[in-house]
Parts: structure tokens; C-alpha cells; sequence
């Protein structure tokens, strides 16, 4: 396996401690505190990054753990990396086709159901509503085939995915991301920003 595939997923994922649970080392770096994760994963993966952008590991989508890897760099790590700038979602497109077809090829059912979730975050970061619901469909049968017993953060992933299709629906963009991408925000919008609504970013 490709040295550099596994060193991207090992900083990810970090070890798992069974068949369905993640790695809770990396819950502060997921969802709570990113940016203080900013610097350590451009200097560690901000050249990688750049030659995924640019085409250079299109040859890893050849095995599911090198599609899953070109993923979290365009997708993931594209967002730590520029952090606050356009930049940030310039490879959501992307990253979203590679995601798609890689489900065509049944890659993501090679994967631990915590990179499987990963692997459909693209999904829920489209500004399309027909990915939107391709995002759902995905997190649902996720969910379905974890045992009961490790369902509960898989069920607040597909409510995420469900929140996010929502808001694709109504808006069909995410209204946060205006100002940021140098969008005019509607009246509507604007009042979904003021009241907090759920947040993109």
C-alpha cells in the first residue's frame, strides 16, 4: 500500500478501537476546535494537497483507500488549509465526483464505517440538490448497516446530512458561505444567518 495513502488516513482516522467506533483522539480536530489544526496539516500535507489538486494521485482512485485519501485531502483538508478564503471550497466539485463514482464502484463498502462517513461528506457539502439526496441515501445505509448497538453518532451523521439537504431545498446554496465567496445574500438568507440558523462552516 502507498506509503503516503496510509500516512493520510493513520492522521485522519487515528487508530479504531472496534469495528464501528471512531477514534476519539480525533473528535477536538473533527468538530470542535479545527483550527487549532490549521498550521500542522499544511506543513504536513499542504504540498500532498496541492498535487491532488493538480491531478497528480488520480491513479489512487484505482484502490478504496487511495479514492478515500483524495477525498479528505480536496475535501477535509482543503478546509483547514484555507481556512477563511474561497480556496477553502474550491475542490468540492471535485472531490464530489470522485465520491460519486467511487460509490458506483462499491469502494466505500471496502472501507470502516467511520471512513465510509468521510467518504460521503462530499456529498453533503454540494450546492445540488440531486447530490443532496445522494447524501442522504448514502448516511441512511450507513446507518443501516451498523448493528444497533453503535448506531447512536451514526444517526447524528444522517440527521447532519438531513439538515444540510434542508437547507439545499429551501436556499439551494448555503447562505453562510455568501460572504466568504462574495455572494449577495438574499433577505431570506440574511434572516437565516441573524437567527442562527445551522451553519455550513
Amino acid at each position: 500500500m502507498n506509503e503516503t495513502i496510509e500516512n493520510i488516513l493513520e492522521y485522519w482516522f487515528g487508530g479504531f478501537p472496534d469495528a464501528y467506533s471512531a477514534d476519539p483522539t480525533r473528535f477536538n480536530m473533527w468538530f470542535e476546535e479545527g483550527y487549532k489544526y490549521d498550521q500542522e496539516i499544511f506543513t504536513k500535507f499542504g504540498a500532498v494537497y496541492q498535487r491532488a489538486v493538480e491531478g497528480e494521485f488520480d491513479h489512487w482512485l484505482e484502490m478504496p483507500r487511495g479514492r478515500l485519501a483524495v477525498i479528505l485531502l480536496l475535501d477535509q483538508f482543503s478546509r483547514y488549509i484555507h481556512r477563511g478564503y474561497p480556496e477553502a471550497f474550491a475542490q468540492d466539485e471535485k472531490a464530489q465526483a470522485i465520491c460519486l463514482e467511487g460509490i458506483g464502484a462499491g469502494d466505500d463498502l471496502n472501507l470502516h464505517p467511520v471512513e465510509r462517513s468521510f467518504f460521503y461528506l462530499p456529498l453533503q457539502h454540494a450546492e445540488e440538490l440531486s447530490k443532496q439526496k445522494y447524501s442522504v441515501q448514502a448516511f441512511n445505509q450507513l446507518l443501516a448497516d451498523v448493528p444497533e448497538s453503535h448506531q447512536r453518532p451514526y444517526r447524528d451523521m444522517l440527521e447532519c446530512a438531513m439538515k444540510y439537504h434542508y437547507i439545499i431545498e429551501i436556499y439551494g446554496r448555503f447562505p453562510d458561505l455568501n460572504e466568504i465567496l462574495g455572494r449577495e445574500s438574499t433577505e431570506k438568507e440574511i434572516k437565516f444567518i441573524e437567527e442562527g440558523g445551522y451553519e455550513f462552516l
